[in-house]
């Protein structure tokens, strides 16, 4: 008998994505590479909270999250922290990982730290995923 797991409609959307040939291509497109670690995060999360989880995988990761207003996956390529960048101040105590995917979002490309990092890390959006007619039964999109 196979026990029932609880999985979040972020999780089933980002599982379905990196199951399909064509969600990866378009993620390996933007800096994704398989193996790649995938944070989840809530919109109201704590965004240094989400950051501390990020900070345990030693590497870049995936940050993930439902946009709460158009359930739009967002998916952003987090870099590891690195000296070569230049000092930024860290994120308020407060700063919601919704506010950091909008401000990523306006920015393009965003150098920010958090207040446990001694330097800055860079993130940038990745482009939407749109399916092509043979995805389009998928629910990338759609809840």
């Amino acid at each position: 008998m196979t026990p029932n797991l609880v999985r979040s409609n972020t999780a089933k959307r980002v599982s379905e994505l990196l199951e399909s040939r064509e969600g990866r291509k378009h993620l390996e497109g933007s800096g994704w590479r398989k193996g790649m670690p995938v944070v989840i995060a809530e919109p109201s999360e704590s965004f240094t909270d989400v950051m501390g989880l990020a900070s345990v995988h030693g590497s870049p990761v995936l940050l993930v999250m439902l946009d709460p207003r158009t359930s739009e996956l967002c998916l952003v390529h987090v870099s590891l922290p690195n000296t070569a960048l230049n000092a930024v101040d860290a994120y308020p105590s407060g700063f919601t990982a919704q506010s950091f995917v909008e401000q990523v979002a306006k920015e393009g490309v965003l150098s920010f730290r958090v207040k446990y990092w001694d330097c800055a890390a860079v993130a940038h959006r990745l482009p939407e995923y749109v399916p092509s007619q043979r995805g389009a039964h998928l629910s990338y999109r759609h809840s």
